[in-house]
């Protein structure tokens, strides 16, 4: 059997805990964070753990990282 291609755009959006699970950042944090409260900003700082309706995908695109 041929190796899997790694999909890098994906690689370089996700990272994997060691715990197999997946972590993304925050989206919205380009422009327009001006009128946005403290709080929604130091919110947006954090990572997030990746939904779970997405991660078998996110896992096939990525089968060597």
């Amino acid at each position: 059997m041929p190796k899997i291609k790694t999909h890098k755009a994906t690689v370089k959006r996700f990272k994997r805990t060691g715990t197999d699970k997946l972590t993304q950042r925050k989206a919205g944090q380009d422009h327009f964070n001006a009128r946005e409260t403290g709080n929604t900003t130091r919110q947006k700082r954090l990572d997030v753990t990746t939904h779970n309706t997405i991660t078998k995908t996110i896992k096939a695109l990525t089968p060597y990282n």
